[in-house]
């Protein structure tokens, strides 16, 4: 939008309805792929279990990953 109407940061937030804070804040998005890729071969490695038994392995490896995230990715 900045570049093709060529207007400031602050207008263009106020366009979209957006804060201008919401603009400039920087993402803090952890890699957490290899976590992903550990649930798909625990997964793959027991096709017979359930999601809470791969949770439960995962917390005993100390890996800190939420269920939900477990039930998604299994």
């Amino acid at each position: 939008m900045q570049e093709s109407f060529k207007v400031n940061a602050r207008r263009s937030c106020r366009l979209a309805l957006l804060r201008p804070s919401v603009w400039y804040q920087k993402s803090e998005a952890l890699d957490q792929s290899s976590q992903h890729l550990r649930i798909r071969e625990i997964a793959m490695d027991r096709p017979r279990i359930g999601y809470l038994r791969v949770l439960f392995m995962l917390k005993r490896e100390r890996c800190t990953v939420g269920k939900k995230r477990v039930y998604r990715l299994h």
